[in-house]
């Protein structure tokens, strides 16, 4: 008689499996699956990338473009500045995108004072595809609104260029140059700003801030748009 066999399958090799466990006050996300796997989604969707490096995976060549924000005035803590200094083939420096950031808001307040479009300024760096919203002139924040219209345009500039997929983009939560501030002046929900991006029809990955990889115990999704029953539960159903 031949002893059973446990066919779990396991993550680590060894027993780690048993070593590796989150402690109460570790950083932690509770990653909750949803949806069929054997079935592909006709509808499209935003991969949320949870735990991962923004900036490695775009120098090791995961994608060809990303979305973020510029501003006219100073960049020095934005995600520009590290970019212009991880790929020293770029002939762009933080000086000079933060210069010509200003000189199009100089000729936009010139030539289409009243267009309320947040414009989309692209920085090409061989390798990678920057394409930066520009923060409208007189604010120190972008607005979700400002997210929906500017990643409309983003959308219109993906449609039909492959050699600009795969694509990711910053949640735009947690900035410390391009701040996203809701109508109240507070930092939007994260589902907020995945709403905006999703309805302009935005096609990519988005890497949530650092200071949500500690949201334990609430679950989160690796995708959106959420499962429908959240909103069930919003109305107080099960």
């Amino acid at each position: 008689m031949t002893d059973s066999v446990d066919h779990a399958i396991r993550i680590y090799k060894d027993d780690a499996d048993r070593l590796v466990e989150a402690t109460p006050d570790a950083p932690c996300v509770m990653l909750l699956p949803h949806g069929d796997p054997r079935a592909a989604a006709a509808r499209t969707k935003l991969r949320i990338q949870w735990g991962q490096h923004l900036l490695d995976d775009l120098v090791n060549g995961c994608y060809r473009t990303v979305v973020c924000g510029v501003n006219a005035e100073d960049n020095t803590r934005g995600i520009l500045g590290e970019l212009f200094k991880l790929i020293p083939t770029s002939q762009w420096t933080l000086e000079s995108a933060t210069s010509y950031a200003r000189m199009f808001r100089d000729a936009v307040s010139i030539h289409a004072r009243e267009d309320r479009e947040p414009y989309v300024l692209k920085f090409d760096l061989d390798r990678i595809l920057i394409l930066a919203l520009l923060r409208p002139a007189g604010r120190d924040h972008f607005t979700l609104e400002d997210l929906y219209r500017g990643f409309k345009t983003v959308a219109k500039m993906m449609e039909g260029r492959r050699d600009r997929q795969p694509a990711a983009t910053v949640s735009f939560l947690g900035a410390r140059s391009n701040r996203l501030l809701d109508h109240e002046g507070r930092e939007p929900a994260f589902e907020a700003a995945l709403e905006a991006i999703h309805q302009s029809g935005f096609q990519g990955d988005i890497y949530p801030p650092v200071e949500l990889w500690d949201c334990a115990p609430t679950g989160v999704f690796g995708s959106y748009p959420f499962p429908e029953s959240i909103d069930r539960m919003r109305q107080g159903s099960s």
